[in-house]
């Protein structure tokens, strides 16, 4: 078929990258306003304590000290990003090892980490609460005694003591549901936190420019944060300016405040530009990892494969406080009772405080976790009941016109097309060696939700300007927006430049995140387009006396369709000595009534004498509609599935009794290219899909089913199961040893 697009559909270069290999980028750290100092703070060594006392007669007699600060200097502000439960700093008590208690600002980062080790600090240790089910007990010590009373904060009526929400979604009759099956499979899944282990670390730079405070800092989403650091310094909103800086790496951890309402009062309290850096042992103690998570399933099943109900309890470790998430809760309750054709669902979602590092969004928050546990479960239910796991998901799996067991009815469901697609290139049902097996995952996710606002300006010179209030987190939204310009204008993409605003561009956007991005801005930038060459039309009729509905754009000119007479706009434009601008604005948060399907096969090598596993190949089969930029869709399924992998063998935030253990990258293993098996793509090609060109979501989707289809593998390749990730060679070679006792 021949392409309808010129540059659309066609691999681009990114807008920013020769910038960003040549050291011209600018980051964070990257400005320095005269006179800017260093700011750190102070973090607690206990999980849970009150504080009895602090001294900082020392710390403020330090030479090259210019600020310092506790919990009574910031009046007690309250930050969040939907539920304001997090202190500045620590006041009365500490909730978690590592919280924030005091903070310094100094001459250089050396001075002001002398001054931290000079504070004296009397403290007294409080009972603490680390698992999730043991926060649920009547016996468990209360966090937030107060907590109806946080902005944001709607507590559940009837809740065990740390729960802040709960979530139930009843179908049917589970009870009857389970009456009917023939077998009942019921498992415990626990999945750990993990980091997102972005380059550039969590970095911040405060300016209080007069009445404005100036803010740089690594947030994708820039005007959510903007509202927090104003609520926690109790400043109107419009007095903050968000500047725009490139960004370092995301993955979902960088639209939190983390230390910037702190860096607002060192700034104010020091009369100086301040910059906050965390290094990476603060980074992986106090920053906001994923949730570790607790997933309970039961399912009930016939003889022939019919899965009569199903129960989830999906139990979330928010950790010490719930500001760090958008909602301040992730959801993973519907996920978890998977894209499977089930009468009878009982689905119960809950997030607990306990005495831990707070939880934050990772890519596809919720997700990974939820799929672990119903994949590697679907494969259980499959054993029970003596069918090909394969087999028992094409007979499960909802299709047009179906309930999902969440309730809801898709369009275009191609959930049995994306698997079929992708057991047929990973040669599913192909012999194998001893040892060696194949799993099966498989997930789905809709593109994100949000506004966001888009301006095109023709210049005299015959270039274009794309305004944009974005703040690029590496996925690519600039080159897709050149792209789109480029289509919409008919020009070459190297005459589209992009002109990035700071915060008072316009009164919100929603900023990058939860696969939104080409969802929202392909739209806002074709909507600018579009507009823009109306504006053109419009002045040409008024300069040249052409019936205006006579007029069309045609690439680098204006033409009559009844005379064939044409005019370049750039010469119009120079005539006139003005531009010509569009705007687009999008606001849609409304969930589609499509998703987009992930199926994915792994195949490993376990050696039975010390239980290592070898990944040999990974195969994933995407449900896509237009793909904007190939290399940059692709790149997004590399990086979603190599975070899988390390998700799935390798990575673990260790803590214990509350104290994260893990506290470096050579103790916090990652996967490097040489962890990465040979991979094969599959595009299941389809004409569903949002906006213009209907696109669906591709930043989150690759990284869910990866981790069950390396566990299911596994217990293919030797018959024992591993519920709790990262699925370690000591953890199946235990397996193996109590399978054989």
């Amino acid at each position: 078929m021949v392409s309808q697009y010129q540059v659309i559909g066609n691999s681009a270069p990114r807008v920013e990258g020769i910038d960003k290999v040549t050291g011209k980028a600018l980051y964070t750290a990257d400005f320095s306003p005269p006179g800017t100092i260093w700011g750190k703070a102070l973090h607690s060594p206990y999980a849970h304590a009150r504080i009895l006392s602090i001294d900082t007669t020392a710390a403020k007699a330090l030479p090259g000290v210019h600020a310092v600060i506790t919990g009574r200097d910031v009046a007690g502000g309250m930050y969040g990003r939907a539920i304001k439960d997090i202190p500045v700093l620590a006041l009365d008590r500490v909730r978690f090892f590592g919280e924030r208690i005091a903070a310094v600002a100094a001459d250089d980062e050396d001075i002001a980490q002398r001054a931290l080790d000079l504070i004296e600090i009397e403290y007294e240790e409080l009972p603490a609460v680390f698992d999730p089910l043991e926060a649920l007990e009547p016996s468990a010590p209360v966090l937030h005694d107060g907590a109806s009373a946080y902005q944001g904060m709607k507590l559940p009526e009837g809740a065990p003591p740390n729960a802040y929400s709960v979530i139930k979604v009843d179908r049917g009759d589970i009870e009857a549901g389970f009456a009917e099956a023939d077998v009942i499979v019921e498992n415990t899944y626990h999945l750990p936190r993990v980091h997102q282990v972005y380059l550039e670390p969590q970095s911040v730079l405060i300016w209080l420019d007069g009445e404005r405070v100036q803010v740089w800092t690594c947030s994708k989403a820039p005007y959510n944060t903007r509202e927090a650091l104003a609520t926690a310094a109790q400043i109107p909103e419009e007095s903050v300016v968000f500047n725009p800086t490139l960004i370092g790496g995301d993955f979902g951890g960088k639209a939190t405040p983390s230390d910037l309402p702190i860096c607002y009062f060192l700034a104010r309290a020091s009369g100086r530009p301040v910059r906050m850096i965390l290094d990476y042992t603060e980074e992986l103690m106090a920053a906001n990892p994923r949730h570790e998570v607790v997933v309970q399933l039961k399912s009930g099943v016939k003889h022939d494969g019919t899965l009569t109900a199903r129960q989830v309890r999906f139990l979330v470790n928010s950790g010490a406080y719930a500001g760090y998430k958008p909602a301040g809760i992730i959801r993973g309750s519907n996920q978890a009772a998977g894209p499977y054709k089930i009468a009878n669902t009982r689905l119960e979602g809950i997030n607990v405080y306990t005495n831990t590092v707070p939880g934050g969004h990772m890519r596809a928050p919720g997700e990974p976790q939820a799929f672990f546990a119903v994949e590697c479960h679907t494969d259980e239910v499959a054993k029970a009941i003596g069918m090909d796991p394969l087999q028992f998901r094409l007979l499960t799996l909802v299709e047009e016109g179906e309930e999902t067991a969440f309730g809801e009815v898709l369009q275009d469901v191609l959930a049995k097309q994306t698997l079929m697609a992708a057991a047929e290139a990973a040669g599913y049902y192909s012999p194998k060696a001893p040892n060696v097996g194949r799993g099966i995952g498989i997930g789905d996710r809709p593109p994100g939700g949000g506004q966001g606002t888009a301006d095109v300006t023709l210049r005299p010179d015959g270039t274009v300007l794309l305004t944009t209030g974005v703040f690029e987190q590496g996925s690519g939204t600039y080159t897709t927006f050149r792209q789109v310009i480029s289509e919409e204008l008919q020009i070459d993409p190297e005459r589209v430049e992009i002109e990035v605003q700071n915060t008072d561009y316009v009164k919100m956007d929603s900023g990058l995140g939860g696969s939104r991005g080409t969802r929202i801005y392909t739209t806002a930038a074709y909507d600018a387009a579009q507009a823009a060459k109306t504006e053109l039309i419009g002045l040409a009729s008024r300069q040249l006396e052409w019936p205006e509905d006579k007029i069309a754009y045609a690439g680098d000119e204006v033409r009559r369709t009844d005379t064939g007479e044409s005019v370049r706009w750039a010469d119009l434009l120079a005539r006139s000595g003005d531009t010509v601008s569009g705007r687009g604005h999008i606001q849609d948060s409304a969930r589609p009534h499509f998703t987009s399907f992930t199926a994915q096969i792994a195949e490993v090598s376990v050696d039975p004498e010390t239980g290592e596993v070898k990944l040999l190949s990974f195969t994933t089969a995407h449900d896509v509609g237009k793909i904007i930029n190939p290399i940059s869709h692709q790149g997004q399924i590399n990086g979603g599935v190599m975070q899988g992998i390390g998700y799935a063998l390798m990575e673990e935030l260790r803590v214990e009794d509350g104290r994260v253990t893990t506290l470096s990258l050579g103790d916090y293993k990652v996967p490097t290219i040489r962890d990465i098996p040979p991979m094969k793509t599959v595009l299941v090609q389809s004409e569903s899909g949002v906006g213009p060109y209907q696109i669906k979501g591709i930043g989150e989707t690759p990284i869910g089913p990866v981790a069950p289809a390396i566990a299911n593998a596994v217990a293919d390749a030797i018959g024992v199961r591993v519920r709790d990730l990262p699925v370690t060679a000591e953890k199946v070679f235990q397996a193996l040893k109590e399978a054989k006792a």
